[in-house]
C-alpha cells in the first residue's frame, strides 16, 4: 500500500509532463488549418479575445508619427530621422533585457544604474589605465552579468521581492557610479571617451553598400526562417501559416528595411554648405556629409535576432514563458524555476550594460546625469508600450523595439513642438500617459482573455 504524496513534498522532474507542457505552450500560438481567410479570421478572433500583441504599439507609433509630422516640419526631416536611430537604440537595448524579467512578472528597477556602473567601469579602465576597446567593452559586459547574477540570486534564493532588491540597488548603484567616476587615475566627473571604436557605435556610419547588404541579409534570413518553419510543420502533419500570409510579411519587411536604408544613405547633414578645413596644411572647402546606416543598427539586429531565437526556438525560452504563465505548474513540470529566475536577471544586466555603452557612445562621455531614473523608466515604458505584459507570461523582444520607437518619437516630437523651460515637462507627461495607457490596455486585454477562456 502506497502513501499519497504530500502536497508540500517536492516532486522529481517528470520528463513526460515537461514535454507535454512545452507542447501546450507551442500549441497555444500555433497556426490554424485553412488559407489566408481562415488565418485572418483567427487573428480577428484572438484580438477580440484580448490577445492584442504589438498592435496597440504599432498603431500608436503610426499615429504619433503622422501627428508630429503634420504639426512640425522639422520632425520628418532625414536629419531628425537619423538622430532618432542613434538616440533611441540605448533605450531599446535596456528594454530588451527587461522583457525577459517582465515575462516572469518581476521588475528590475536597477537597470538604468546597472548601465551606468558598467559604462563607468569601461571609461575608468579606458581613461585611467589606457585599456583598449577590446578590453573595456568586455569588462563592462561582465560587470552587467555579475550585477544581474547578484540580483537574481537574492530574488530566487533569499526570496527578497525583486521590487525591493532592485530599488535598493537603484539607490546604491548611484553611489557606486559616482565613486568610480570620481576616483582612480585619469579624469574625474564627466569623463570624455577617447576610444574611437566606442564613439563610432552612435556617431559613425557604415559604408552605403554595407547598409544594403545588412537589409538584404535581414530579409533573406527572415524569409528562410518562415519557409523552414512552414516546411517543418507540414512534414509533421501540422498546420502552417498560409503562403500568402508569409509572402505578405516578407514583402512588408523588405519594403520597410530597404526604405530605411535608402533614407539613411542620403546626406542628412543639416548644413550642406561647404566649410573650410585644414588638410595637410592647406585650406580646402569640404561639403558636410552624414551618410549611411549608424553602426549601432547592426549591433541591435544581432542581439535582437539572438534574443528572439532564444525565446522562440529553444527549450529555455519555452521555460521562461511557462514560469511566467504559471510558476507552480512549471515547477511541477520539472522546470528549474530558480535557475530561470536568476537567468533573466543576468540577461537584463547584460543588456543594460550594452545600453550603457551605447548611451556613452551617443554623448561621447560618461556622467552620472546620463543614467538617472529617466533611463530606467523609459526602458520599462518601451517594453510595456510595445506589448509586454506587466503580469508575466506574455511578451517578445519586438515589443521592446516597437515600444522604444514610440518612446523616442514622443520625446523627439514633443521636443520639437514645445521649446523652452516646459519642454522636459511635456516630454515626461506624454511618456507617462503613454505608459499608463499601455498598462490599461494590458490589464483590460488580460481581463478579456480570462472571460473568453483565452487567458
Amino acid at each position: 500500500m502506497t502513501t499519497p504524496e504530500s502536497p508540500t513534498t517536492p516532486r522529481e522532474p517528470d520528463v513526460q509532463t515537461d514535454a507535454a507542457n512545452e507542447r501546450a505552450i507551442v500549441a497555444s500560438t500555433a497556426p490554424v488549418e485553412g488559407g489566408t481567410t481562415d488565418y485572418l479570421r483567427n487573428y480577428v478572433r484572438r484580438l477580440r479575445g484580448g490577445d492584442m500583441g504589438s498592435l496597440p504599439g504599432v498603431t500608436g507609433l503610426i499615429v504619433l508619427a503622422i501627428v508630429f509630422s503634420l504639426a512640425h516640419p522639422q520632425f520628418h526631416t532625414i536629419f531628425n530621422f537619423g538622430n532618432m536611430f542613434t538616440e533611441g537604440t540605448a533605450t531599446i537595448f535596456i528594454a530588451m533585457g527587461l522583457v525577459f524579467v517582465l515575462l516572469l512578472g518581476e521588475i528590475d528597477l536597477a537597470a538604468g544604474y546597472t548601465a551606468g556602473v558598467a559604462s563607468a567601469v569601461m571609461i575608468r579602465l579606458m581613461v585611467g589605465y589606457n585599456w583598449s576597446w577590446w578590453g573595456t567593452i568586455p569588462a563592462a559586459l561582465v560587470t552587467g552579468l555579475l550585477i544581474g547574477f547578484i540580483v537574481g540570486w537574492l530574488v530566487s534564493k533569499v526570496r527578497i521581492p525583486s521590487f525591493v532588491v532592485t530599488l535598493s540597488f537603484f539607490l546604491a548603484f548611484q553611489g557606486v557610479m559616482i565613486y568610480i567616476v570620481q576616483n582612480g587615475k585619469g579624469q574625474k566627473g564627466d569623463i570624455r571617451i577617447t576610444d574611437r571604436v566606442v564613439n563610432a557605435f552612435a556617431n559613425e556610419q557604415m559604408p552605403k553598400w554595407a547598409g544594403w547588404f545588412v537589409a538584404a541579409l535581414v530579409v533573406a534570413g527572415y524569409a528562410a526562417v518562415k519557409l523552414l518553419a512552414a516546411l517543418a510543420r507540414r512534414r509533421q502533419g501540422l498546420a502552417a501559416e498560409p503562403i500568402g500570409v508569409n509572402a505578405s510579411k516578407i514583402a512588408v519587411l523588405a519594403v520597410i528595411s530597404f526604405f530605411i536604408v535608402y533614407l539613411l544613405n542620403q546626406n542628412r547633414a543639416p548644413n550642406k554648405n561647404p566649410v573650410a578645413q585644414n588638410v595637410n596644411g592647406k585650406i580646402v572647402f569640404v561639403k558636410p556629409s552624414i551618410e549611411g546606416v549608424p553602426w549601432v543598427v547592426p549591433v541591435l539586429l544581432v542581439l535582437f535576432v539572438a534574443g528572439t531565437f532564444v525565446l522562440s526556438r529553444t527549450r529555455y525560452g519555452r521555460h521562461v514563458y511557462a514560469v511566467g504563465g504559471n510558476e507552480e505548474a512549471a515547477r511541477r513540470a520539472g522546470i528549474a524555476v530558480d535557475r530561470i529566475r536568476i537567468s533573466v536577471f543576468v540577461l537584463s544586466g547584460f543588456m543594460s550594460a550594452v545600453g550603457g555603452i551605447m548611451i556613452a557612445s551617443n554623448v561621447q562621455s560618461v556622467s552620472v546625469a546620463n543614467y538617472g531614473g529617466n533611463t530606467l523608466l523609459l526602458a520599462v515604458g518601451a517594453a510595456v508600450i510595445g506589448g509586454t505584459s506587466l503580469f508575466g507570461g506574455r511578451g517578445r523582444l519586438i515589443d521592446a523595439v516597437i515600444g522604444g520607437a514610440v518612446v523616442e518619437v514622443i520625446q523627439n516630437g514633443t521636443a520639437n513642438l514645445v521649446n523652452g523651460q516646459n519642454s522636459s515637462a511635456v516630454q515626461f507627461i506624454a511618456v507617462g500617459l503613454a505608459l499608463l495607457l499601455a498598462a490599461a490596455v494590458d490589464a483590460l486585454s488580460r481581463r478579456r482573455a480570462g472571460s473568453t477562456g483565452m487567458g
